[in-house]
């Protein structure tokens, strides 16, 4: 297969992949859906506790008025508090609630027990397939960020 057509097939593929995944761990979620900005922006505030507004914007590659935008959301639902931060009284500091910290922890465990059990319906030859492709994975995963860094 040439690098174009490999390119193709798998981008198909992971979204062929991601996209059922949302939907089936959709279906199963009581509050309201989260966008998927959203839900990236809770991740790095977990991750990063004290993050700021712009740093946060750099990290996800969005505008810092489109952060603003998700941090207003999430504090009115209840995940996020915003707090000055201490050394510049202009900028802000973003901590996770309980109530951010259990919905991504709830979405993580559905989400490894959905895929578990897909996976488990593999033969050993996937199964194999899949191991030893997740190194690349990761690498692909990592490059894509760094160009998007550099744009």
């Amino acid at each position: 297969m040439d690098a174009e057509s490999l390119a193709d097939e798998l981008a198909d593929a992971l979204v062929g992949v991601q996209r059922p995944i949302r939907r089936r761990l959709r279906r199963g979620m009581t509050s309201p859906r989260l966008r998927g900005a959203e839900v990236e922006l809770l991740r790095l505030v977990v991750t990063r506790p004290g993050i700021g507004v712009s740093d946060a914007a750099r990290e996800l590659y969005l505008a810092g008025n489109s952060v603003s935008t998700l941090v207003n959301r999430l504090v009115g639902d209840g995940y996020l508090i915003r707090e000055t931060d201490p050394a510049d009284r202009r900028a802000a500091r973003l901590l996770p609630t309980e109530a951010a910290r259990a919905r991504l922890r709830d979405w993580r465990e559905r989400r490894t027990e959905l895929v578990r059990r897909q996976v488990a319906r593999l033969d050993e030859t996937d199964l194999k397939a899949l191991e030893a492709a997740l190194p690349a994975l990761r690498k692909l995963a990592e490059n894509l960020h760094e160009e998007a860094e550099d744009a």
